[in-house]
């Protein structure tokens, strides 16, 4: 006879804004444990965003090299942008892929949505993968500097390997995209 699992709910007893920024929101709560105890619980809300795997018929992918601020370096990434408020995901990913790299593509298909710092954050990245691309011509976000780039899948699995690429949702992409282009996902 099995135990029932446990409970592991924490529930919040009361919440401090600490910052709002224009993109992040810091919260400090006081929440209660299972075992009744009160603890200090700090975590940061966000949007959400969303991740394109950009696939050419050419079988490369669309990345871009784009420099962030918090590390002071260039990181090479897929393409990738916030969730606006009210926006359903797949709108603003065919936005952001239009937005960075000038392409539109024909096919979306979902992959995932992940949860990348779940000890502290409640961002989600939701993934789609774009085929059917055509140009249109870029249109950058003001303040958005980043140059966009063509790769394969192979080399760009290497970068990985090697630490040119280190972006979380960049390496999770890839690693997805090369599961579903092998067929396995």
């Amino acid at each position: 006879m099995s135990k029932p699992p446990l409970d592991l709910t924490e529930t919040p007893v009361s919440t401090l804004n600490v910052f709002n920024g224009d993109l992040l929101h810091v919260y400090q709560d006081q929440a209660r444990l299972p075992d009744g105890k009160i603890k200090v619980r700090e975590y940061i809300t966000h949007p959400g965003a969303v991740v394109i795997i950009p696939l050419l018929d050419s079988g490369e992918l669309v990345l871009e090299r784009q420099h962030r601020y918090p590390l002071h370096r260039d990181f090479f990434e897929l393409p990738a942008g916030k969730i606006d408020p009210g926006e359903e995901p797949l709108l603003c990913a065919q936005r952001e892929l239009l937005e960075e790299t000038g392409y539109t593509a024909e096919n979306w298909r979902y992959l995932a949505t992940l949860h990348p710092c779940i000890g502290y954050s409640d961002e989600r990245l939701i993934y789609y993968l774009a085929q059917g691309l055509s140009f249109q011509g870029e249109n950058l976000d003001d303040g958005e500097h980043l140059e966009v780039f063509n790769l394969t899948l192979a080399t760009a699995l290497e970068w990985v390997k090697s630490g040119k690429i280190t972006d979380n949702k960049s390496v999770s992409g890839l690693f997805w995209a090369e599961k579903v282009l092998r067929g396995e996902w």
